[in-house]
């Protein structure tokens, strides 16, 4: 990658989905881009962006690990550009019942490794970007969280407790940055048309079944709010604001969870 004046935009999970079209988004708005993924897909979105004008990078990393995410913050480094932006998007989703000996079982093995993907590389990636942007006194950080995370998801109940950690996460640090010049964003999406329910093992659940949002809608709504500096924003359509400000604010933890329940129950389709 050449200097240029362009400022540069981090992307993790980009190599699909939402992340993919988070990365779009930079690139049509005058952003040169470092992208990460597991490495499938990694060659054509770099294509893909390099079609809209933006001189694109990428690292095929493993944000399970530590390694991977000291590898793509040394890919970053490498470059030796500003970071003026960071989507922390990459995330894995598992579904299936918690309850040991029950028919639709999940590992621990899979949740251990969604802790790490959706919490863990999370803070690691903060931290790390978070001291060039202090240092610079510059930059704008996008954290994906979920509408899951305004709730109790019982057969997702890992996954939607992370999402959880991500809001409260996003939330705090954005308050900690104030006076700095970095800003945080947290991102709250609602069903998305992407591959994360089949991956996830949902596609016979209602939600997994059901009407989706656009991830190109949702990239839009979380950039936009990124530039403008807001503390969070829903992904998709309006009902996606109203479950959230409304039945999620105002019902028990249990009533959400039984209302949940009935959507993202195994069988439930």
């Amino acid at each position: 990658m050449t200097q240029t004046n362009k400022p540069l935009a981090v992307v993790t999970g980009a190599s699909n989905g939402i992340g993919l079209e988070l990365a779009r988004q930079f690139a049509q708005n005058g952003f040169d881009l470092l992208i990460a993924s597991r490495g499938k897909g990694l060659d054509e979105a770099q294509q893909t962006l390099q079609a809209l004008g933006a001189q694109v990078e990428y690292a095929a990393v493993d944000l399970a690990t530590y390694e991977g995410v000291e590898q793509l913050y040394s890919a970053f480094r490498a470059l030796n550009r500003p970071v003026d932006a960071i989507a922390i998007n990459a995330g894995v989703g598992v579904g299936g019942s918690f309850v040991p000996g029950t028919e639709a079982e999940t590992t621990l093995e899979s949740e251990l490794n969604l802790i790490q993907i959706n919490v863990v590389s999370v803070v690691h990636l903060a931290k790390l970007f978070s001291r060039d942007m202090v240092a610079q006194g510059r930059g704008r950080m996008l954290l994906t969280s979920s509408i899951s995370g305004t709730s109790p998801v019982p057969f997702e109940a890992v996954y939607g407790a992370s999402k959880a950690f991500v809001r409260s996460f996003g939330n705090a640090i954005g308050n900690e940055m104030k006076g700095t010049g970095v800003s945080v964003t947290v991102l709250m999406p609602g069903p998305t048309e992407t591959n994360f329910f089949h991956r996830a093992g949902e596609d016979d659940t209602q939600v997994g079944s059901g009407k989706k949002n656009d991830p190109a809608l949702v990239a839009q709504q979380g950039f936009n709010a990124l530039m403008a500096g807001q503390a969070e924003v829903y992904g998709g359509g309006p009902e996606v604001e109203q479950e959230g400000e409304g039945p999620n604010r105002t019902e028990s933890e249990q009533e959400k969870a039984e209302r949940h329940r009935q959507m993202s129950e195994p069988g439930s389709a």
